[in-house]
């Protein structure tokens, strides 16, 4: 077995949300016509180390992936259309709360699931309708830009890569952040700034945004991921890991204070 495989089925069991779910090899999506394409391997999604740095004196959350290539020198080509469209992101799993940054039920609770930080790419539509992240002054168009996001993830046999973005079916029952792009998922646009240099990947996040959380522990993980709009296959599910920094998703990564 390829290292990436066992390393996935891992990744698989650990993101376990429910006691039914089991680390069994996920079933294939249902036919729907739209086909999966996922970029190819590339040293600009090999993740060689990672950390979370605490600048106190700015009270700052520096996230960080260093890179065998070019942070962000690859992107996904633009599919036309939403269904089937490609999103390729740099991924930090926590072990945050979903309350931490502004997700809930409608009783306050926590959501279940794995909060992440999601760094993505995607040319065919753009989910950050308050930032304007190239800068010409068009806020709906820069989705290709990698841009930050918060997503909580579960697993999900509909698609090979076993995981997805939660979905909901009422707003009225959840409790978004007010930054969120209106979909149906529990994904928020926090317009967290994102520095790509040579092969380090940086996201600048203010402590005050995570409750001023400076406690909880990361992993890191490159992955391709791809709409469905039609079809019985989630939204936003994972078709390809890339890259998992640890081979058990054991978030080993603390955050070191500075």
């Amino acid at each position: 077995m390829q290292p990436i495989h066992r390393a996935l089925i891992v990744l698989l069991f650990l993101f376990a949300a429910s006691p039914a779910f089991t680390a069994e090899p996920p079933r294939s999506p249902e036919p729907s016509g739209v086909p999966i394409t996922p970029l190819p391997d590339s040293p600009d999604l090999k993740v060689t180390s990672a950390a979370v740095r605490y600048l106190s004196d700015l009270d700052l959350l520096v996230f960080e992936q260093k890179l065998s290539g070019k942070a962000g020198g690859t992107v996904p080509a633009a599919r036309g259309a939403l269904d089937g469209a490609p999103v390729l992101g740099y991924v930090f799993p926590t072990t945050l709360s979903s309350i931490d940054v502004g997700f809930s039920l409608a009783d306050g609770s926590a959501v279940d699931g794995t909060v992440a930080l999601a760094v993505t790419s995607h040319p065919d539509f753009d989910d950050t309708p308050l930032w304007d992240e190239n800068l010409d002054r068009n806020y709906e168009n820069d989705g290709v830009v990698f841009h930050s996001h918060w997503v909580v993830l579960v697993p999900d046999d509909r698609v090979p890569g076993g995981l997805a973005v939660r979905q909901f079916e009422d707003k009225n029952r959840v409790t978004l952040p007010p930054t969120n792009p209106g979909m149906p998922m529990f994904m928020d646009s926090p317009g967290f700034s994102v520095v790509l240099q040579g092969g380090s990947l940086k996201v600048l996040v203010p402590a005050a945004r995570v409750s001023g959380r400076t406690d909880f522990r990361v992993d890191a993980v490159t992955a391709y991921m791809q709409v469905a709009a039609t079809g019985d296959r989630p939204m936003l599910g994972v078709y390809k890991v890339y890259s998992l920094l640890s081979e058990d998703l054991s978030l080993p990564i603390e955050v070191q204070r500075q």
